[in-house]
């Protein structure tokens, strides 16, 4: 063999992963056990997940309410799923009166652990992750609760999720509590929920911190959320959702993003280093998203009732993503210069609006947050009256109530 053709072969082994040798007999022996405690659990029931990393090679699912599944830290108690070969999710429950609780789903084919249509959800300290990183082919959701009333989610984990790492979806009545959500496209997403208070969260190197959508073609509407007494702090990774999703159009450097939401409140955050904008205000309009489909007469693509107030800001802007934001940015700031701390979009339902296309005081966009300002980027109007400051934003707007969970989780 010539010298160039061993150099090849040692490089190409070296270069080559090797492949995950198959679960053994003890972990395969545990995943049966697992799987007959779901399916054989009646309500009452505690499933206990042991210390130690338990590999599992097909979706779990639970169906009966009234269990508890948990384990013994989420660091301790590891379901890895790098070798599965069926199932659309980890763990797949269709229940109420659920808790989750101390341990982490690593590495699932597609969503980490998705509730659907439950009642009295606990959500406690679980971990998600896609331990290869940012990446395209991981799973859409890390945590991923829809259809739900009455959920608590709080003090979790999510990473490397390839849509949302923390998402709540056509629920209502939530609350979303001092999670911790880093290398998602999407940190932590509300979407077509209704009451919803989000606080003492941690969003940072995701694409987007922070977001409030409200999309098409999903029975639910969204309004009345509070986003408070969080830290969204640089999140700047680059947008790794599939094409075609609604978080592929969100820019990396989004700190919190309202889109074609009503009735959010956002206050006593700490917002900083987020390269496009700290806030940002959108419509449907804007997200790229529409294609040529037809809206519903029942939906509503504008953002309205939005009140930025008492938050802390530093930083953010400097580096817009996208050539035509950096545009904009050089254009209107220079090149050493930033966006201002909010970035609306500018769409206006003119049903919604004033003569002088201003929005009415009820559906107005509200900022009472010292020196921050907003630019309307006026891109309903192709941009011809691209505006920093407009005395339209300095109002205020009812404070929305509180999220109380009844019965109380």
């Amino acid at each position: 063999m010539r010298a160039t053709t061993i150099f090849a072969a040692i490089l190409l082994a070296a270069c080559t992963k090797a492949p995950e040798p198959p679960p053994d007999a003890a972990a395969l022996e545990f995943q049966k056990q697992l799987q007959t405690q779901l399916i054989t659990a009646k309500p009452g029931d505690v499933i206990t997940i042991p210390a130690g990393v338990h590999r599992i090679n097909r979706g779990l699912s639970l169906n009966v309410s009234g269990v508890t599944i948990r384990g013994e830290g989420m660091d301790r108690s590891v379901l890895s799923f790098r070798d599965q070969v069926q199932g659309a999710e980890g763990l797949l429950v269709n229940a109420s009166d659920f808790t989750i609780e101390d341990l982490a789903i690593e590495d699932a084919a597609g969503d980490g652990l998705k509730v659907n249509e439950g009642r009295n959800i606990v959500i406690r300290r679980v971990r998600t992750e896609w331990t290869n990183g940012p990446d395209e082919k991981n799973g859409a959701y890390g945590i991923y609760p829809v259809q739900t009333t009455n959920l608590l989610l709080e003090e979790c984990v999510a990473i490397g999720a390839s849509d949302a790492g923390l998402y709540v979806g056509q629920s209502e009545n939530v609350i979303v509590r001092n999670n911790r959500a880093e290398y998602n496209v999407a940190g932590i997403e509300i979407e077509n929920t209704r009451n919803a208070d989000v606080y003492g969260n941690t969003a940072t190197n995701n694409t987007g911190g922070i977001l409030v959508f409200n999309m098409p073609d999903l029975p639910v509407p969204g309004h009345s959320t509070r986003v408070y007494g969080n830290t969204v702090v640089a999140n700047n990774t680059g947008n790794f959702g599939a094409e075609g999703t609604p978080v592929a159009s969100v820019p990396a450097g989004s700190g919190i993003v309202v889109n074609s939401n009503d009735r959010v409140e956002i206050f006593d955050n700490d917002i900083a280093d987020n390269d496009t904008a700290n806030v940002i205000i959108s419509s449907y309009f804007a997200t790229g998203y529409q294609g040529t489909r037809e809206l519903a007469e029942a939906y509503d693509p504008y953002p309205e009732a939005i009140f930025v107030h008492g938050n802390r800001f530093d930083g953010g802007g400097e580096s817009p993503d996208g050539l035509d934001l950096k545009a904009l940015k050089i254009a209107k700031f220079g090149l050493s210069g930033a966006f201002p701390d909010i970035l609306w979009d500018g769409y206006v339902n003119p049903d919604k609006a004033s003569a002088d296309g201003k929005l009415l005081p009820q559906h107005a966009i509200c900022v009472d947050n010292g020196d921050a300002e907003v630019l309307n980027v006026d891109l309903g109007n192709g941009s011809k009256n691209i505006t920093v400051g407009d005395p339209q934003h300095a109002c205020r707007l009812p404070r929305l109530a509180a999220v109380e969970l009844d019965p109380p989780l």
